[in-house]
């Protein structure tokens, strides 16, 4: 008997302490093109606690919106997902992703072109570049969908992630109208119904 509330009592505070330690939370990064639909994109899905745009990738510390448009700067609009990995799993992340952009356009997203509207997928761990790597590999395999055209989307390690200004946080729900205006005309989601279908 004595042994066994020893033992409990070796015991308990590691399970206590392996419980508080159990991650709550998580950040993805991924660039789409224009930061604003990758926003709307993740924006309201279950387990996806919150969202942010800006820059990653690039070369200077806190780059303004105008500093990144002059094109010398390296870094891609992005979007960062912070979650419940236990609610959505980095699997479904990607799976909206990927059913939000036109992974074979290599020279950016629908009407937005140039280096900053690339795709990316940034991976922080050994565990999400292999998932990243592995869903990158369905679409290449997808002859159907894609027709044998390479997969431009790149998987690139994180790196800093800095939120653009406030103004932009949100657009499409800050300007409604402007924002239907920008993605129609753009085309968006005329391709992303001939890519994935009618959703």
């Amino acid at each position: 008997m004595r042994f066994l509330i020893v033992f409990l009592l070796v015991l308990l505070p590691s399970v206590v302490w392996a419980v508080d330690v159990a991650p709550k939370e998580a950040k993805a990064v991924f660039a789409g093109g224009c930061f604003w639909s990758m926003q709307k994109a993740f924006d309201g899905k279950k387990g996806v606690l919150d969202t942010k745009v800006g820059f990653s990738g690039g070369t200077i510390s806190n780059p303004s919106y105008m500093r990144v448009g002059e094109g010398d700067t390296g870094h891609y609009e992005a979007v960062e997902v912070t979650y419940d990995p236990t609610k959505i799993s980095y699997d479904k992340l990607l799976n909206i992703y990927w059913h939000n952009i036109d992974p074979v356009d290599a020279e950016g997203q629908f009407c937005d072109k140039g280096f900053r509207y690339r795709t990316v997928i940034f991976y922080g761990t050994a565990e999400e570049k292999q998932k990243a790597e592995d869903s990158k590999m369905l679409m290449e395999a997808d002859d159907e969908r894609f027709g044998g055209r390479a997969i431009a989307t790149q998987i690139l390690p994180k790196m800093p992630f800095y939120a653009a200004e406030e103004y932009h946080q949100r657009y499409y729900k800050k300007n409604p109208l402007r924002y239907d205006f920008y993605r129609g005309r753009c085309g968006q989601d005329l391709r992303l119904n001939e890519i994935w279908g009618k959703r």
